[in-house]
């Protein structure tokens, strides 16, 4: 679909640009996800504020909208965020954490992607499941079940949305219509980390803002995070030490480690 050669190059982009992403995120990982763009040479900005952030969002190269911690304010502030990055052309990265959670969050869902255009959905098999209408169940902000042929309902869900669908898992799937991706890079260490999902939309966020293929943006992101998972691994004694290690591995990660270590298939 597209050489590995040019994935790799990206993450030169990402170091070189140097983009700012405007993260309206989760409270619970908000650190862990600024600590990640950094470790990849972006710029990480923060602000939530319905008063500033249609201002923030015009200065960032994207935008990524994490429902973790969801209140009436924030999410007034996301589509308001949304919106604005729609209108300057900038790309939209959206992360339906626990989706499936309340009845809150499902309206608070629904809102959002009817409201603001989205270049990338990211979730796990249950996140994307609901929004695809299918089979879905979370336990916690886990994931336990998902739809019974996954592949056919993040293609369903690009088709409705116009949106390239990232789903995180023991192998990560990244659809768009007429196209499927099967990323196998990574380690099962990295579901157990709180924060890892949202560290992964942040990545993603950083390389839409320096290729307009939103497709091929987040396929590179997710090999590269998941090859940092991997090297991370090797070095931890446990979750700490693997949080830690899987920053500076994402550092010093090279287009060269990713021609050498990327697997990907159809």
């Amino acid at each position: 679909m597209f050489a590995i050669e040019e994935l790799g190059k990206m993450i030169e982009r990402v170091q070189f640009r140097q983009p700012v992403v405007h993260a309206i995120n989760n409270l619970v990982t908000m650190s862990d996800v600024a600590d990640v763009l950094r470790s990849i040479g972006a710029r990480p900005i923060m602000a939530f504020a319905a008063e500033e952030v249609s201002e923030i969002v015009s200065q960032a190269d994207a935008l990524v909208l994490n429902l973790g911690t969801p209140t009436p304010e924030r999410i007034t502030a996301m589509i308001l965020a949304g919106r604005q990055a729609n209108l300057l052309k900038k790309p939209v990265i959206f992360d339906p954490v626990g989706a499936k959670a309340s009845k809150f969050r499902i309206e608070s869902t629904k809102r959002t992607l009817s409201e603001v255009r989205m270049a990338v959905i990211k979730g796990n098999r249950a996140e994307i499941g609901g929004l695809a209408g299918q089979e879905g169940q979370l336990r916690g902000l886990d994931a336990v079940s998902g739809p019974e042929d996954l592949r056919a309902a993040a293609e369903a869900l690009s088709r409705r949305m116009g949106a390239v669908i990232a789903i995180s898992g023991q192998q990560d799937l990244v659809v768009q219509e007429g196209r499927a991706v099967v990323v196998e890079n990574g380690d099962p260490l990295m579901g157990q980390v709180t924060g890892t999902g949202c560290m992964l939309t942040a990545v993603i966020a950083a390389f839409a803002a320096v290729e307009a293929d939103a497709m091929m943006a987040t396929v590179a992101a997710t090999v590269c995070f998941g090859l940092a998972g991997e090297q991370a691994a090797r070095l931890a004694k446990g979750l700490g030490s693997f949080k830690t290690a899987l920053l500076d591995s994402l550092y010093v990660l090279t287009s060269k480690d990713i021609g050498d270590g990327a697997r990907v298939g159809e």
